[in-house]
């Protein structure tokens, strides 16, 4: 748009991203404001003005939404019937692929040492935790997998980079002595159900995909 005022510019991004759905790309921001636009500059100072609020406007990933203030979270909490708890297969599953993306199905196997059902992929897709992010260039062109934005809103991280490290993790108690190379399956940022042994059956689903050759 043409003759953007600073002012009507904030505006119109806020009444951009309440009128959202879902949390919206600086791309899109950017293609509703005049060109030249400082995107960037214009999203810093509108987190700036909701910083003590009620709402704070926050980026998540790639994409900027409005979020309650965490400070009042706890006071607006609304009890939901979810329609399935992911297992500790599924769980274990989605953290080795936060820590180890971009990861195949077989290489997810081989850090747990348990065969991977494509039931416990369905219902983590179903979440929209994980996506297709590629295939490896190897015999069978097996297909790999990451996480989401959905993943990084739900567990209430900026990126990745906020994933706790192996230092931290120690640090908090939250790393036992097992091998490196299982640390996702220690860390009680996934919060693991006490379930006894994981085991991928995962029964009762949504129909199984098809077979990628991961």
């Amino acid at each position: 748009m043409n003759g953007e005022t600073p002012s009507y510019a904030l505006r119109l991004v806020e009444a951009f991203l309440f009128a959202s759905s879902e949390p919206v790309t600086e791309a899109a921001i950017a293609d509703r404001l005049h060109d030249g636009t400082n995107v960037a500059s214009l999203m810093a100072e509108l987190a700036g003005q909701y910083a003590e609020r009620g709402i704070n406007l926050r980026r998540v990933g790639e994409k900027w939404a409005f979020h309650t203030a965490p400070d009042l979270a706890t006071h607006l909490k609304i009890e939901t019937q979810v329609g399935r708890k992911p297992s500790r297969a599924a769980v274990e599953t989605l953290a080795i692929i936060a820590y180890h993306q971009p990861v195949t199905r077989t290489e997810v196997e081989e850090i747990r040492g348990v065969a991977a059902s494509r039931g416990t992929f369905d219902v983590l897709l179903e979440a929209r935790w994980i996506r297709p992010v590629g295939r490896r260039r190897t015999p069978g062109r097996p297909t790999t997998w990451g996480t989401t934005s959905e993943f990084l809103e739900h567990f209430g991280l900026d990126g990745l980079s906020d994933l706790p490290g192996i230092d931290e993790l120690k640090a908090s108690g939250m790393l036992d002595a097992r091998p490196a190379g299982l640390i996702t399956e220690n860390s009680r940022l996934f919060e693991l159900p006490d379930d006894g042994p994981s085991s991928d059956d995962d029964t009762g689903i949504s129909p199984p995909l098809e077979d990628d050759n991961s």
